[in-house]
């Protein structure tokens, strides 16, 4: 009985782990079959969609756009991330964990429920939509994740080694640069792949934000609603692509194993 039930949640395991990557695996194999309609038979192989979406200028304008907002908020997400970080790392335990709390309010809440407040708040203020608001947006929802993965870093870093560079005369900065830097710098990266991979990869929360212009995820939905484009196979690959591998890079990066 014990063997046969093993096997029944592995066959249960299997086909969720296909039913979850299935349609992914799909838009990557149409984007290189010939047929437009994204159906079976598919054809043969072509790079005809990946022409065809490379000769659209919006899509150079939305992969601008993305890119503009992507390496911003790695960025401020990186420095704001790591500054709270190591505050936190020297703040009393009961004080540091109600702090993150409210520092991760934002992705525990529902990202359309977040979009809302920021279209609201910024329509109030009298904000004129576009990458301006989108960057700070996306940093409300991208820096808890530097700070949760730098904070893990920090409580467990050594101190003695700060107290030793400040024992010879070294200023903040100096320590940072010569001693803390080098042992976090992994983490840190990876920590900013992260947020960049959740910035590039987010819809709502930009689609709310940005007013009459558009990023990669914006153009997909645009896209959708036109007609189905086979190119817009080849755009889901990209975005895809970049979004997995980011966070892989990442993930391996941080050692998260969460």
């Amino acid at each position: 009985m014990p063997g046969r039930g093993n096997l029944l949640w592995t066959g249960f395991g299997v086909l969720a782990l296909v039913f979850l990557l299935s349609p992914l695996a799909l838009v990557v194999f149409f984007s290189f079959a010939e047929n437009q309609n994204a159906t079976f038979p598919a054809g043969g192989a072509t790079l005809h969609w990946y022409g065809v979406l490379f000769d659209d200028p919006d899509f150079w304008k939305a992969l601008g756009n993305s890119a503009i907002v992507t390496l911003t908020v790695g960025l401020v997400s990186m420095v704001v991330g790591t500054a709270a970080a190591m505050t936190l790392a020297r703040t009393r335990p009961a004080l540091a964990n109600a702090l993150i709390g409210v520092i991760t309010l934002p992705i525990m809440l529902p990202p359309l429920v977040l979009a809302l407040a920021l279209a609201t708040g910024y329509s109030s203020l009298g904000l004129p939509l576009g990458l301006g608001t989108v960057i700070p947006s996306h940093v409300v929802f991208t820096q808890p994740f530097v700070i949760l993965v730098v904070h893990a870093q920090m409580a467990s870093f050594n101190m003695a080694v700060v107290d030793s560079a400040r024992d010879l005369g070294a200023g903040p900065w100096t320590i940072f640069r010569t001693v803390i830097l080098p042992i976090i710098r992994p983490t840190l990266i990876g920590a900013t792949l992260m947020a960049m991979a959740v910035s590039l990869d987010d819809f709502i929360i930009t689609y709310f934000t940005i007013g009459g212009g558009m990023t990669l995820p914006t153009m997909i939905w645009g896209m959708l609603r036109k007609a189905l484009d086979p190119s817009i196979n080849a755009l889901g690959a990209l975005v895809l692509v970049a979004t997995v591998g980011t966070s892989l890079i990442a993930l391996r990066l941080t050692r998260y194993r969460g």
